[in-house]
């Protein structure tokens, strides 16, 4: 959320920004609302100062004739007060629907864009994968989606998931669980020095989370409500948020860092037609995050911001992976992110980049919702600066894996960071996979 002042003094730039997002917003009338709330709330404090004025000459009256005046006089403001902090709950009701779908300036450096083909390359690797649109991985045999790989070794059964789950159900067997359970193993492992707090954390959680990191209002349509009123999370970044909700941090342990986990949900609303089949874009999977408090500086945030970029790539280098990094255009960022990287492996079987990383900063757009502050030197209370990065999603990164690893006879080569784990080099066909 935005400062209300920052908002009335800097209207064109937050109009700028919403339109580089795409975004619409009302700012004249939020604005005309809010001078409507200030000359109210004048009004309001003046009543309440009558009040505790007479509160304090009733108790030093001289006579009961006195008193009863002041009494009488009292009604008159004490209802006109009613009538007041009446219509300034109604203001306050559009007011604050309308601050929550004003969305956060976007950094100069993001493009202006329609839609995610809008997105700018930043770098790729490895660095000789060649010009813009070259293929990283070429083969000398028709590559396999990551659908047929997966059910050639019998690691994943979809018809079954379905009949279990419904559309976008699945089940992972056989080396396709194991791959999985080598991937938490490796992930957990490489950050396990990297001064990151470990958690897990809930996917059940309070609409005041996500009203906090920005994905309600707008997100309603996809997420999972339950019959008491909480959300599923489609990541562990809400939860990890919520947990210094309403607090004051020590400025000295910034930054802090988070390596949360979490089964995560998301209804894919308005993707029926799009990944289908497979494992790619599913509804139910699990997730690492990167969730990171530092002080309020843009240089803070900018550094940081590159420093949990480079942690997905990494792990993406291990595993061995050809991949690309794209800053988002205006129309491809959230509500609250200031500046984002997508982070996307290389799919052969459909001769493109998909992504596996998403990595943002959001200055104070997210604590300023959900009241996260730290005194500074001078004593002055300041709202944090949040970002967040996926460490690792699975199992959508299998698809990646097995299509880049896939042999002519129709074996899979296991990564080597992942080898220990599985306990074997190769994945072929037969019964040794089961």
């Amino acid at each position: 959320m935005l400062d209300v002042k920052f908002i009335r003094e800097n209207k064109d730039i937050v109009a700028a920004g919403a339109k580089k997002k795409r975004i619409e917003v009302d700012l004249d009338r939020l604005i005309a609302l809010d001078d409507k709330r200030r000359e109210l709330q004048a009004k309001i404090d003046e009543k309440r100062a009558e009040q505790n004025a007479a509160s304090n000459a009733i108790a030093t009256a001289r006579s009961d004739a006195e008193r009863q005046e002041i009494i009488a006089r009292m009604q008159d403001v004490k209802e006109t007060l009613r009538l007041e902090e009446e219509s300034m709950q109604e203001i306050l009701k559009e007011w604050r629907s309308l601050m929550v779908q004003v969305p956060n300036i976007p950094d100069i450096s993001v493009p202006e864009g329609d839609s995610d083909a809008d997105n700018k390359e930043v770098r790729r690797w490895p660095a000789q994968s060649g010009v813009e649109g070259g293929e990283p991985v070429k083969f000398d045999f028709e590559p396999k989606s990551h659908t047929e790989l997966l059910l050639l070794h019998d690691m994943a059964d979809y018809e079954r998931g379905a009949k279990v789950s419904g559309f976008r159900g699945y089940f992972l067997k056989n080396d396709g669980a194991r791959m999985v359970w080598a991937l938490e193993r490796f992930v957990q492992d490489r950050f396990a020095d990297k001064g990151f707090t470990p958690m897990i954390v809930p996917s059940l959680v309070r609409r005041e989370a996500f009203i906090g990191t920005g994905y309600l209002p707008q997100g309603e349509d996809d997420l999972y409500k339950t019959q008491d009123g909480e959300y599923l999370a489609g990541t562990a970044e809400v939860a990890t948020m919520g947990y210094y909700m309403d607090e004051t941090l020590d400025k000295n342990d910034l930054p802090l860092k988070f390596f949360s986990f979490s089964p995560c949900y998301r209804r894919e609303a308005g993707s029926h037609g799009k990944d289908a089949k497979g494992i790619f874009r599913i509804h139910e999977f699990l997730k690492y995050e990167q969730v990171v408090l530092c002080e309020a500086s843009h240089e803070e945030s900018a550094r940081l911001h590159e420093e949990i970029t480079a942690n997905a790539e990494e792990l993406l280098q291990e595993l061995g992976l050809p991949y690309r990094v794209v800053i988002n255009c205006g129309a491809d960022l959230g509500l609250g992110q200031v500046k984002k990287f997508d982070v996307e492996a290389w799919m052969p079987s459909e001769k493109k980049y998909r992504e596996t990383h998403s990595s943002s900063y959001f200055h104070d757009f997210q604590t300023r919702r959900l009241n996260i502050r730290y005194r500074g030197e001078d004593g002055a209370l300041r709202y944090a600066h949040s970002l967040n990065n996926t460490a690792l999603a699975t199992p959508r990164i299998l698809c990646q894996i097995v299509e880049n690893n896939q042999r002519p006879d129709g074996s899979i080569a296991i990564p080597k960071a992942l080898q220990s784990c599985m306990g074997k080099e190769t994945i072929d066909h037969g019964p040794g996979n089961r």
